[in-house]
């Protein structure tokens, strides 16, 4: 990996945009003519107009504007304006005023941090050739204390435009720090690739493997150069990089050839030479931005579906994770625990379910482990919610078809009434209830989680949407309390129809199955999560009908969806909002949503 030059352009960034400012009369518009013209001005107005460099000026060949600044106060306004579109800033200073050195770590930079321009910044000291060589001090030794207070100075460099000396240089180093970030890559205060670079390249590295032996052979090298640079690694050169490696760490190369740690021990090695175009050109080659995700050309395109349409893995994409399942369960106890289960998404710029909603959602064994049915259940899940992230996170892992082989959309569900069957095979389920109602208690249940003596009321709002997602509502009443029942048909009457209605009868009233007794403090269930995926694979039965529905027929756009009624028996509930909860054929997570949206008078404290 001999990096080969800069070659590779960002793939998000098609022109540069570069501000120069600091203190009047730092040399700020001589720097940009010279640079422009390749000639000192003889006569140098006061401020520039937007100046374009030569587009061969550079390796990159990237176009390159280049605007000037006035300091004067009544321009300040302009100035904020131009620094907040830049892409890159240059800070002037002179070499023969000491002041203007001063007032970058007195005013310039934290006026960049005030106005919140997160760009990167370099640092030029302009009228290099009238320094007094008396007081001449080095520039890392005055540099060095202002870049340690702001991260942001990419590059500190001296220059005269006078006598042309490294004039270009001011401008590539710009230019370079756009296109080829420091930031994403390396953190400069620990001296370590971030882990979002560490990740992407382990991935490149896995993908280069093609003997999948943990180390990339000769000819693997060589493969990876060409594909990266467009030219092959000569043996000596291959020679070369393993040596380099093992002189600094021996555990970088193996009998094999360079191993994952050899690999990022290069990258890092590359960064810290100021050679960042390589592993740009390397991450770009392999489909990366400068967010270090994959590109939207290489990911699911949205996919277009009404309201009532879910999105959910094919076949393909469901016996590819249980490939992954398999490969990482490393202690083959059916169940991965945290560290293998983060070495699953080792690939991806982060674990998808480490937060809300994924964390958490799916049943775990005595030992924290997760099972394969969890596992399965947590990918169902996230291809409910984001199925574009969901194939992301796919592709991050290692799934090599196209991407929309691994999802599907399935039908509309009024086609499932008409064919008296759903196709599908995760269902969405909203629980209703009034407080302490037991709703909380249900859902622990399916994923066999112990019923608590301690109310605890769940207030966080998780999700907002609207009922057309909704396969089967419930809703839940506590048998012990009258009030509750009332509440509960209350809801009801109100989410079918907007109507009005109370009483034990109203199931029957609306052609719907009976309340269905249970029990979470005894353990009593009534076969409820097969009664509720029975009812929602069969969405043509149990969908009520309210005298208001008969005559204006505005059901049909809330209510096609199957409706039961659970009766609590005991006083043991932990919920207090609305929820819902998204079904497998099997119980193996369920996941909050707030209705805010639908209007529905219910307790949700």
């Amino acid at each position: 990996m001999a990096g080969g030059g800069s070659t590779a352009k960002s793939n998000s960034t098609t022109s540069v945009r570069i501000v120069v400012a600091g203190d009047h009369g730092t040399g700020k518009s001589s720097l940009i003519i010279t640079a422009a013209a390749e000639a000192f001005p003889a006569n140098v107005p006061p401020v520039l107009p937007p100046t374009r460099l030569p587009e061969d000026m550079f390796p990159d060949r990237v176009p390159v504007t280049v605007i000037d600044t006035s300091s004067s106060l009544e321009n300040r306004g302009k100035l904020a304006d131009e620094l907040k579109r830049a892409d890159a800033v240059v800070l002037t200073y002179a070499c023969d005023q000491p002041s203007t050195l001063e007032r970058l770590s007195t005013f310039w930079l934290p006026e960049l941090r005030r106005l919140e321009v997160k760009v990167p910044v370099i640092v030029a000291g302009c009228k290099l050739d009238l320094r007094d060589e008396q007081q001449a001090v080095s520039l890392e030794q005055v540099m060095s204390p202002i870049m340690q207070q702001f991260r942001e100075i990419e590059t500190c460099i001296e220059c005269s435009a006078y006598k042309h000396i490294q004039i270009p240089e001011v401008f590539y180093y710009a230019q370079k720090a756009v296109l080829h970030p420091t930031a994403p890559l390396f953190d400069q205060e620990a001296q370590t690739l971030k882990p979002r670079c560490v990740r992407a390249l382990k991935r490149i590295f896995i993908l280069c493997d093609h003997d999948r032996d943990g180390a990339l052979s000769d000819a693997e090298l060589n493969d990876f150069q060409v594909k990266c640079f467009n030219a092959p690694l000569q043996p000596s050169e291959i020679v070369g990089v393993k040596r380099v490696v093992q002189e600094k760490l021996p555990e970088g190369v193996h009998e094999n050839g360079l191993t994952l740690t050899g690999f990022l021990f290069l990258h890092a090695l590359f960064i810290e030479k100021g050679r960042l175009e390589t592993t740009w050109t390397v991450l770009r080659k392999f489909g990366y931005n400068n967010d270090i995700r994959l590109g939207d050309d290489q990911l699911l395109s949205p996919i277009k579906r009404t309201p009532d349409q879910s999105v959910e893995l094919t076949s393909e994409a469901v016996e590819f994770l249980r490939g992954v399942f398999s490969l990482f369960d490393i202690d083959g106890d059916g169940a991965l625990n945290a560290h293998e289960l983060e070495d699953v998404f080792s690939t991806a710029p982060e674990s998808p379910w480490s937060e809300a909603p994924y964390v958490n959602a799916a049943e775990k064994n005595a030992l924290g482990g997760l099972s394969l049915d969890g596992f399965l259940a947590e990918w169902a899940l996230m291809t409910l919610l984001d199925p574009v992230l969901s194939v992301e996170n796919l592709i991050y892992i290692g799934y090599a078809g196209d991407p929309s082989s691994a999802v599907r959309v399935t039908r509309r569900r009024r086609v499932d009434r008409k064919k008296q069957h759903s196709d599908r095979n995760v269902f969405q389920c909203f629980v209703f209830g009034p407080k302490e109602a037991g709703k909380s208690s249900l859902l622990h249940s399916f994923v066999g989680r112990q019923f608590s003596e301690v109310y605890t009321p769940t207030t966080e709002e998780r999700y907002t949407d609207a009922l057309a997602m909704c396969d089967i509502a419930v809703f839940v009443h506590d048998s012990s309390n009258e009030s509750s029942w009332l509440r509960a048909t209350e809801l009801l009457v109100q989410v079918a129809s907007q109507g009005e209605s109370t009483g034990y009868e109203v199931s029957q009233d609306m052609g719907i199955e009976a309340p269905i007794p249970i029990s979470a403090k005894l353990g009593d269930f009534n076969n409820i999560f097969r009664r509720i995926v029975r009812a929602a694979e069969h969405p043509h039965l149990s969908i009520p009908e309210t005298e208001a529905g008969k005559t204006r027929k505005q059901y049909h756009r809330l209510l096609n969806r199957s409706l039961m009624v659970v009766s609590v028996r005991v006083k043991d509930v932990l919920l207090a909002l609305f929820v819902t909860v998204v079904l497998m054929r099997y119980p193996c997570f369920y996941q909050y949503y707030r209705l805010d949206k639908l209007g529905v008078e219910g307790n949700t404290e």
